[in-house]
């Protein structure tokens, strides 16, 4: 028998879910509290969890983020009556299938949202197989809804589950080590360990140390033995971020483990055989580098097995008003302060800007606007005001293409269109009728 969990401080409305859930011959099992319904999802399995976000303990999230950790593969629903976009973007971020607003307008919404949840988990791999579920790639953390994003995604969709090496190319900021966890979620190697190393951080000589290891005594400062990150990520998957920095040294040593999966720690004479799946990444050009001699051709072509362009955020204007919220709201959070509120004016402007720094310049911004403002964002708010690109993006004309080409795809399921795009359900419905899509 399906059963479904049930969090609510109002013994009123877990009555009136229970009962609803109950009549369609569901087993209930019901929280009233943040602590309590992580103590029973301890002791049990469940098949879906519906939670308020407001509990007297903390919220919601709280509950998601546990059962994301412990039982990934149990669609979560977040019910709230304080359903603000920021907030139900934040909590299908994190992995739930749907967001329910109070008060329940009819027992049948509810039984539809149930039965698209129940769906959802049914199509999803089975246990071990992939990550939970959440965002446009099943990766809490990435959004996305600009077509040539999309497609990016596309292709990392599918490389994921093999065991190919993997090549992010993109400019600095564009979230290559996000892309790169990713794939590792949605790869067979998703219970293991996911291992970053920035190969441009760290001096030549304690860049081999870090890769591979070393024994005691191997140079000075060497007081023990201590294991490189090839070592530690056995099972797993290793991103080596900004990999055209390596020398040509190191270049050849990493091409060896590669080919023969095994090496030497720095210092050692014992041959260690490690099974890692490589994602590698850079702004540089590496065609070029080999062209010029600065990068191995052989090891060029090792790692460009499956390479993927991340595009610039200028590329991806539809990003712009999905990420900018996102990142707002966060900001304000960790502030402890009330979540500003972006205008339709301010957003425009952020669409326009070039944004050299991607990504990462978007999320520091948010940060600041969050530290200055405490009401509507306004465009005199925004620093980038006076840099503003004069000519237009139309973004809304490219996300209401991109919501019909994946209506079209799907045959006019809206559920299945709007998991493509990384959005819930209300809010694809709501896009339909803004856009006047049908």
């Amino acid at each position: 028998m399906t059963t479904i969990l049930v969090v609510d401080d109002d013994p009123g409305f877990r009555k009136l879910l229970e009962t609803v859930l109950a009549a369609d011959g569901y087993r209930v099992e019901k929280a009233s509290c943040v602590s309590e319904a992580v103590r029973i999802g301890a002791q049990k399995k469940f098949d879906l969890v519906l939670s308020d976000l407001k509990l007297p303990d903390g919220d919601g999230l709280a509950i998601l983020r546990r059962f994301a950790e412990t039982a990934p593969q149990t669609p979560f629903v977040m019910i709230t009556a304080f359903g603000t976009v920021p907030t139900a973007v934040e909590a299908m971020k994190l992995g739930a299938v749907d967001f329910l607003e109070k008060p329940l307008r009819s027992p049948d919404e509810l039984r539809r949202l149930v039965r698209r949840a129940l769906e959802q988990k049914a199509a999803a791999p089975g246990e071990g197989a992939a990550a939970p579920s959440g965002g446009p790639f099943g990766c809490s953390g990435l959004l996305a809804r600009d077509p040539v994003m999309l497609e990016v995604l596309a292709l990392a969709r599918k490389v994921a589950p093999t065991n190919a090496n993997v090549l992010l190319l993109g400019e600095s900021g564009t979230g290559k080590e996000l892309l790169a966890r990713c794939i590792h979620q949605n790869s067979q190697r998703a219970g293991r360990v996911f291992l970053a190393l920035n190969c441009a951080a760290l001096a030549p000589t304690l860049i081999e140390s870090a890769l591979f290891g070393h024994e005691k005594g191997a140079f000075t400062g060497a007081v023990a033995q201590q294991q490189g990150v090839f070592e530690r990520a056995d099972g797993g998957t290793l991103f080596l971020d900004e990999i055209g920095d390596l020398d040509g040294n190191l270049q050849a040593k990493l091409l060896r483990v590669l080919q023969e999966r095994s090496f030497e720690r720095l210092g050692g004479a014992k041959v260690l055989s490690v099974d890692v799946r490589l994602i590698a990444a850079t702004n540089r050009d590496l065609k070029r580098a080999v062209a010029e001699g600065k990068f191995r051709d052989d090891l060029y072509y090792r790692l460009n097995t499956f390479p993927l362009e991340i595009p610039p955020l200028r590329n991806r204007p539809a990003d712009i008003p999905e990420m900018a919220p996102v990142f707002l709201a966060r900001a304000a959070r960790n502030l402890g302060k009330k979540e500003p509120v972006l205008s339709s004016a301010a957003v425009d402007v952020l669409v326009r800007y070039s944004w050299p720094g991607n990504v990462r310049e978007l999320e520091n911004l948010m940060e600041r606007v969050a530290i200055l403002c405490d009401a509507e964002v306004t465009p005199e708010d925004l620093p980038l005001a006076q840099t503003e690109s004069t000519q237009p993006v139309r973004w809304k004309e490219i996300e209401r293409h991109a919501i019909r080409d994946a209506l079209q795809r799907h045959h006019g399921n809206r559920t299945k269109a709007a998991r493509e795009l990384g959005i819930s359900l209300r809010t694809f419905q709501y896009r339909l009728k803004d856009y006047g899509l049908r």
